[in-house]
């Protein structure tokens, strides 16, 4: 699993126009799944995502987690991160898990989330997403499970 996390101020995804998720801080999670990904993934980078210090103190250190900043969780789904663009002008997306198997595991690693005390906003998978959010620092981590 490959998750591109942003520390965020307010962020909201729409489906056709319709909020389907929003917070007020916290972090927008793009989650990438590809074949080889296992429930232990999702729990490991679940666990992770709850407990990174991402969040600054009182001298301007990142030393606090998001339950310490009472921040929430964005989760959207994006094939798109384990593209491959080594050849030619277009994207390969064959390293990216089938829908079969991706949406029932990104399902998961919400349910895991939420299990580690957070509060979980989604987008819609599958679905055209219109993203939108302040990204705050900027912060933006890259995680993976491998």
């Amino acid at each position: 699993m490959r998750i591109l996390l942003q520390r965020t101020g307010p962020a909201s995804v729409q489906v056709n126009n319709a909020v389907t998720g929003s917070i007020t801080k916290g972090y927008v999670l793009l989650v990438g799944i590809t074949h080889e990904d296992t429930e232990a993934d999702a729990i490991y980078l679940a666990k992770k995502v709850s407990t990174l210090r991402l969040w600054e103190d009182e001298e301007g250190k990142m030393n606090r987690s998001i339950h310490e900043a009472g921040g929430d969780i964005l989760s959207v789904s994006q094939f798109t991160l384990y593209s491959d663009t080594k050849k030619g002008r277009r994207p390969s997306f064959i390293e990216a898990a089938r829908p079969e198997q991706a949406e029932p595991l990104w399902n998961f690693f919400n349910q895991k989330l939420k299990e580690e005390g957070l509060v979980v906003e989604t987008g819609v998978f599958g679905a055209m997403m219109n993203v939108e959010l302040i990204n705050d620092g900027p912060v933006t981590i890259l995680l993976e499970s491998k």
